[in-house]
């Protein structure tokens, strides 16, 4: 006899009401972890920053172990290594940036001249009547506004004061972060093993399942958009300069490592670095320049590096990443922005678990077949009749 809607309630509903019984406790911990995050977040950025370093780092050190290593020795390597890349990044690339800056400040007065002479005429615009784009104008104009600046200048000191310690909390996570890193990385295969000890027998399996599949997509997401981030910066810094951009280095960097955000890099960058030639060039074709090498990048991010880089497992939706992001900096702040994609990541993983199990559970599969309408025949009779076609 078929089973009954309504029946597959009442079973499914006991056992249902027996889990949040029985469970209770486990669902109140996680709620407590969850509000104590929320209210740690301003001390959680180290942490999320070590945890991240130490699991992009985890898999080298592993390799280093079956060299017959040590596992704070393959540590030490990697912190080395690590350190030096970035020592020597710094050696090559601050320079570049410094001359870019300073090029940039130099050239600022000649950019509102340009603004004043040539932008605002051709758009229709004109500035107030006895006030000029130029060093002398902005002296008069703070001149007759001195009691104004005045007061604008005591807010500024008082929201600096206000902000040196939180001046010197940055500086301090900025050393705290590879001492977590360190701690984290050599502990790193322990207190993974110590997690699965903790895990119920009966659900190890699912467990595993789930953790490899989140391995999978945290992999593509950290490691591969890391990678993606990297190239694009190197696409736009070597596209720009060819073109003639004088903060090639300086826009093409900031346009990739902001890319993580869905067109951010792409819209930023361009608008960036199409202002930056208009007001170098003061001509509309070698914005065309721009244009061109933006749209390279965008071309080979999307049919190339994104591809062969993160693949098609993360699964999140632009829109997703967007009010992941945004989400993440209203709950947690900064930390929230660094973990928002992770977090989104693994909770599409879930949602992904969680369609399969109600794609087979009770309450989605119709158990009771319908009547066959009068007049019909049943497939299995019809299979059995002998054809009337020889």
């Amino acid at each position: 006899m078929p089973t009954e809607p309504a029946s597959i309630l009442r079973d499914a509903s006991p056992s249902a009401l027996s889990l949040l019984r029985d469970h209770w406790g486990w669902y109140l911990l996680v709620a407590a972890i969850l509000a104590l995050m929320i209210a740690l977040g301003p001390i959680l950025a180290p942490f999320a920053i070590g945890a991240t370093f130490a699991y992009l780092g985890d898999p080298i050190v592993d390799r280093l172990e079956r060299f017959k290593l040590s596992r704070t020795a393959g540590v030490a390597v990697v912190f080395f290594v690590v350190t030096s890349l970035a020592v020597l990044a710094l050696v090559l690339l601050v320079p570049i940036l410094q001359v870019q800056i300073l090029s940039l400040i130099d050239n600022f007065p000649a950019m509102l001249q340009w603004v004043q002479t040539v932008a605002l005429p051709k758009l229709g615009l004109s500035l107030p009547r006895g006030i000029e784009l130029d060093a002398a104008g902005l002296r008069k104009f703070v001149a007759s506004h001195w009691d104004g600046a005045t007061d604008v200048a005591l807010i500024v000191f008082s929201y600096v004061g206000r902000s040196t310690p939180a001046l010197l909390g940055f500086v301090a996570n900025l050393f705290l972060i590879p001492i977590v890193t360190f701690y984290l990385l050599r502990d790193w295969d322990r207190m993974v093993h110590q997690v699965r000890d903790l895990i119920p027998r009966r659900v190890l399996p699912h467990a595993i399942q789930f953790a490899e599949e989140t391995n999978d997509v945290l992999n593509a997401l950290i490691r591969g958009q890391l990678l993606v981030m990297l190239a694009l910066a190197f696409i736009y810094s070597f596209g720009l300069w060819l073109v003639g951009l004088k903060v090639a280095l300086l826009i093409g960097i900031v346009a990739g490592m902001v890319s993580f955000v869905p067109y951010l890099g792409f819209v930023g960058g361009l608008l960036s670095a199409s202002i930056a030639m208009l007001i170098q060039e003061q001509a509309a074709l070698p914005v065309v320049w721009v244009l061109a090498v933006f749209s390279v990048g965008q071309m080979l991010e999307g049919g190339v590096l994104t591809p062969m880089l993160v693949g098609d497992r993360i699964g999140l939706h632009p829109v997703a990443v967007i009010f992941a992001i945004l989400a993440g900096g209203q709950l947690f702040g900064f930390v929230g922005v660094l973990v928002a994609l992770p977090v989104a990541a693994v909770l599409a993983v879930l949602v992904r678990h969680a369609l399969r199990r109600w794609a087979r559970s009770p309450l989605y599969i119709d158990t009771h077949e319908p009547p066959a309408p009068s007049g019909s025949v049943d497939p299995a009779s019809r299979e059995s009749e002998p054809s009337a076609i020889p």
